[in-house]
């Protein structure tokens, strides 16, 4: 989701390494055989656009160089573009293993723009009584922002717990599209032959936006694989609005969370929810009563919980640690990861104009943010092999599980829905006062 602030120790030491000893196009590749090499490319829009030409894997991006997988046949395009690049796998022991190839295309498995559409359409016109799409709002560039509703009478607003997943707020963040939408594929596909799933859809309401950012989805697939913002052209002549710093509770409380300088990778808008993307989901949330929220992003491996704008606990943190807990535990015996747990501002780092503060500061409601594997870059950051998007989405169900169940056993009015109402009120008067907003 966000650079580190830290440095530890292990990437520390292969920097330093790597410093001392790349070794200069020309020389063998010291990959011991294998087939597959890693490489690193000077940062610079002739070499980005030519590694996308040959559609090399990328790993991370690190102090000004790429590094990417590369075949010997892609090795041969470099050599035709004149592109120079130095070999690095003996500096990387860790990524050493079966799973070196990250794609099998430009974006392989991974979902498209077009794609996710089709997708949902399909889940639809399977499962008409159980699924229903909508289209909450539109892109920067006028993309649908689609919203995927699973209930037992998906047609009607029943009085039943309402639970909320997102994803892909940030573009570069491929595995948070695909960790909400195969939810929704396992809660249909498994309604008929899984009496726990049935139970769930017939007591609850599921709703699952996977792509909120399509605009830098696309960029990032066509153009530069390590955007991250949205694609709005700011004043200064910079692109790009981090949407997970644009939601309205405490927006720009400072400038440690997010940045007011809009050429920053956490650069906040002009305005809380200046960015049709973040209105979408606000509508849509402020028209419902959810009871829970997780938003996916990536990548550290961690459950995220607020207050993200401050150090100080919040009122309901003992009740955010004991579901982020039970979470974590659910997860780890899938494939044996540990998903750490804690307050966004203590785990990671000072945030603000989150999507998270906002729906747990507006509706009180349990709101996380997990941030889906690897830890580090030195796993591959953003960039998680094809093969990875069924045992991270594996390992994440059965939290989502859990929290539609915890909503269920949780429902009814409470301090949470009336402070949902209050809002709904707000939010209906600023639209009689702005019904010119664009």
């Amino acid at each position: 989701m966000k650079i580190k602030n830290k440095i530890t120790k292990i990437r520390a030491f292969v920097l330093f390494s790597i410093a001392l000893a790349l070794v200069p196009v020309g020389g063998q590749p010291p990959n011991d055989g294998k087939e597959i090499t890693i490489i690193s490319v000077e940062k610079s829009a002739e070499f980005v656009a030519t590694l996308y030409e040959l559609e090399l894997d990328c790993l991370f991006e690190w102090e000004g160089r790429i590094y990417a997988l590369a075949r010997p046949q892609d090795l041969e395009g470099l050599d035709r573009s004149a592109v120079p690049y130095f070999f690095e796998t003996h500096k990387f022991p860790a990524l050493k293993h079966p799973q070196l190839s990250v794609l099998s295309s430009i974006n392989g498995e991974y979902h498209s723009y077009k794609e996710i559409e089709a997708d949902l359409d399909s889940l639809q016109a399977a499962h008409p009584n159980l699924a229903k799409v909508y289209v909450i709002g539109r892109s920067l560039e006028k993309r649908n922002i689609y919203a995927l509703k699973i209930s037992d009478n998906v047609s009607l607003d029943e009085e039943e717990a309402e639970v909320f997943f997102l994803g892909c707020h940030h573009a570069r963040e491929w595995i948070s599209v695909e960790v909400p939408y195969l939810l929704g594929k396992f809660l249909l596909e498994n309604y008929d032959t899984n009496a726990e799933v049935r139970r769930l859809v017939n007591q609850s309401e599921v709703w699952i936006v996977p792509l909120v950012n399509p605009d830098g989805l696309e960029y990032t697939i066509h153009y530069y694989r390590y955007w991250r913002k949205n694609r709005r052209l700011n004043a200064d002549g910079s692109y790009g609005v981090d949407l997970n710093r644009n939601y309205g509770y405490l927006w720009g409380y400072d400038n440690k969370g997010s940045s007011p300088e809009p050429g920053s990778a956490v650069y906040r808008g002009t305005a809380a929810f200046s960015e049709p993307e973040t209105r979408a989901v606000r509508d849509l949330f402020l028209q419902k009563n959810f009871r829970a929220m997780i938003t996916y992003h990536s990548y550290s491996q961690v459950i995220l919980y607020p207050w993200g704008y401050t150090e100080t606990p919040s009122g309901k943190d003992s009740l955010l640690r004991q579901i982020a807990s039970q979470m974590s535990a659910l997860m780890q015996p899938v494939n044996g990861r540990l998903y750490e747990f804690g307050q966004a501002s203590a785990k990671l780092y000072l945030t603000n104009g989150t999507t998270d503060d906002w729906t747990f500061g507006t509706a009180g409601i349990p709101s996380f943010t997990i941030e889906l594997p690897p830890i580090d870059q030195l796993w591959g950051g953003f960039f998680n092999p094809e093969v990875d998007i069924q045992t991270i989405f594996r390992e994440n169900l059965p939290a989502a599980l859990y929290l539609i169940d915890w909503s269920i056993q949780n429902f009814g009015f409470s301090d949470s829905a009336a402070k949902r109402d209050a809002a709904r009120l707000r939010f209906t008067h600023h639209l009689k006062m702005h019904s010119t907003e664009k």
